[in-house]
């Protein structure tokens, strides 16, 4: 009957500038595509060059790489007979963009440039890249690209591909976030295949979010919906997690993992334009009646499905099963450290193990990462086993169990001194001996005294923490953290809007162990309290007062006015005195949506006047008249 089309999305581990390794990959999931039967491949978002490229995205050279990367495709014998959709950046008018390139059989049928960017938490696309706001233009090609296609022009802006039996129309990553969401206005234009190509990185929770706007793009207004993601680090601080889906008037009827070790992970789906088609006609039917504005059609003479269709089955409808805050905690940070690792030419980990939650739940992150390492290799996962191999520097090896690859990659050391307990070197140890690390005690007062040997030389004085009668300034000197394979650090994003520590997980430490919500930490207030500032401070944009004026309300059961002034005060007191901290800070991964990570999530100045003269003097002002 022709009314059946098989389409592939993918998830795909690309790489910054990685221009050959991006391009094995996308040859391998347009195979894979092919092999299951589908007429069309979606991509993930800027697959050529990589998400990551930031600045580079400056450079000439990398459009320059991508139109010969894109030049190779089209003329790979792999890409025949299917519509290939992939994303790069493109130059029109002296103007960067962000792109979609859609091509069949040697042939650009169009180029969809990105309309609605996304410039907010981690993303700067504004930085590189400027959005489409006319309809359509033609795109003159470079001359590489015009000897393979035989085109000098081809159709570039806001467009809509037409086959001889459906409509596909493109949205990229952001856009599907967007209140102006393109597939509302191509829906009512008749527009039956929606596709997203995003790089959309992970953060606790955010799966839900994007499974639940893809089934609602498609319950208000019928249609399929393509998927496609980034999956793992390529680069930088955050990790891009999957979550490939096909959707169809309002369910998901196929999907990929959210975190997993496989390079190139390839979904397709067999559904029935016939089913939208009914759909509409009950649910939108008046709606669509509006004239509404309509699309640009870019027709080609090709057909998604077959003639001979009755007897295909379609894909139906799945539960997606979420992962737990917990569940993400460990698989998360474990997918990024292997990425890390493997790209960075290091021979592991090294981990100070102290002995309490932080560097515990470090460790146990790391050993996580090895679970998934050794059931890759179990599940014949070659290149990871290749990438295993050379980590450890032996090309016969192939790891057994967790604990013995863990002992083959991971360095734990319990830095003992003076004011070490018995009790964390036992744990260090006892975690160690679990987990399968190898696991060293060493003392190193030695160091300490040498290092205060010179503070003393040059003060006059022996430092000395606040409990034996030290300054706040003596205090804060001899609060380091150790270091020195890749190096983890650990701590949480609570500790670190007041100490800017480093760490590895940008994770609030209620979420590692609530017993904490009830303990006081060195800074004179409780993790849950610090949760909360941090939360108001970043998501919620609160100043020190308008803080205030809010946790009045929220601690009122616990707090008094007085003492919460006295809480934001302190908190920002001593937020200010050590932000500097952060422009020194390693790279950690991002986990929570009120990181305070100035690299790119968190922009804010580093030199603060510590007294806050104006926003406490109003704080005070309150107080007193609560009196």
């Amino acid at each position: 009957m022709g009314r059946k089309v098989t389409l592939a999305t993918c998830s795909l581990n690309q790489w910054a500038l990685d221009f050959e390794g991006n391009l094995d990959r996308i040859l391998e999931s347009i195979e894979i595509s092919k092999n299951h039967g589908a007429k069309y491949r979606l991509g993930p978002e800027l697959e050529i060059c990589g998400y990551g490229c930031a600045d580079h995205f400056y450079e000439s050279d990398t459009l320059l790489h991508s139109f010969q990367v894109l030049r190779k495709l089209l003329e790979s014998p792999i890409t025949e007979d299917i519509i290939c959709d992939v994303g790069m950046p493109i130059m029109h008018h002296n103007v960067r963009y962000n792109c979609r390139v859609l091509f069949l059989n040697r042939k650009i049928l169009l180029i969809r440039p990105k309309m609605l960017m996304a410039n907010y938490g981690n993303y700067r696309e504004m930085r590189w890249f400027s959005p489409w706001n006319q309809k359509v233009e033609e795109y003159f090609l470079p001359r590489m690209i015009q000897e393979v296609t035989g085109q000098d022009t081809v159709p570039f802006g806001d467009c809509v591909l037409s086959t001889k039996d459906t409509c596909i129309g493109t949205e990229i990553c952001a856009e599907l976030w967007n209140p102006r969401s393109p597939h509302i206005q191509m829906g009512l234009d008749g527009v039956e295949i929606f596709t997203n190509s995003s790089a959309s990185h992970h953060e606790l929770r955010k799966a839900d979010q994007r499974v639940n706007l893809i089934k609602s793009a498609t319950t208000k207004t019928g249609g399929i919906y393509l998927y496609a993601n980034q999956r793992g680090c390529d680069g930088d601080r955050v990790y891009y997690d999957g979550c490939a889906m096909v959707a169809i008037n309002g369910d998901i009827v196929a999907r990929g993992a959210q975190f997993s070790l496989n390079d190139v992970e390839v979904i397709t789906a067999t559904v029935d334009l016939e089913d939208v088609r009914s759909y509409r006609g009950e649910m939108c039917q008046p709606h669509m009646e509006c004239e509404p504005e309509l699309c640009h059609r870019v027709k080609v003479n090709f057909s998604l499905s077959t003639g001979d269709d009755v007897y295909l089955p379609t894909h139906q409808p799945i539960t997606w099963n979420f992962h737990t805050p917990e569940e993400e905690i460990s698989l998360g940070p474990a997918c990024w450290l292997w990425d890390y690792l493997r790209r960075s030419g290091q021979a592991g980990f090294l981990l100070p193990l102290s002995g309490g939650v932080d560097s515990s739940s470090t460790a146990c992150i790391v050993h996580s990462m090895c679970v998934l390492l050794c059931r890759a290799v179990q599940d014949d996962n070659r290149q990871v086993l290749e990438d295993i191999r050379r980590v450890v520097r032996d090309e016969s090896y192939c790891p057994q169990h967790p604990k013995e690859l863990c002992g083959r990659i991971f360095t734990t050391c319990y830095m003992a001194t003076e004011n070490s307990s018995e009790d964390t070197c036992n744990r260090a140890r006892d975690l160690a001996n679990q987990i399968g690390s190898t696991h060293m005690n060493i003392n190193i007062d030695m160091a300490v005294k040498g290092i205060l040997g010179i503070f003393s030389v040059v003060t006059g004085r022996w430092p000395k923490f606040h409990a034996n009668g030290g300054s706040d300034r003596e205090n804060l000197a001899l609060m380091v953290l150790p270091g020195g394979l890749l190096v983890l650090g650990s701590a949480n994003v609570d500790e670190r809007y007041y100490w800017s520590y480093h760490f590895t997980t940008d994770m609030s430490k209620t979420l590692l162990m609530p017993l904490y919500t009830a303990q006081f930490a060195d800074m004179g207030m409780t993790y849950s309290e610090l949760s909360a500032i941090g939360r108001l401070r970043k998501i919620s944009k609160c100043g020190p007062f308008s803080m205030f004026c809010k946790l009045i309300h929220l601690w009122k059961d616990v707090l008094s006015p007085m003492e919460v002034a006295q809480k934001v005060k302190h908190f920002f007191r001593m937020y200010s005195m050590n932000r500097h901290k952060m422009t020194t800070v390693t790279p950690s991964y991002h986990a929570e949506s009120y990181s305070p990570d100035d690299n790119r999530f968190d922009l804010r100045p580093f030199l603060y006047n510590t007294r806050w003269t104006w926003q406490f003097r109003c704080i005070d002002n309150q107080v007193a008249v609560s009196a």
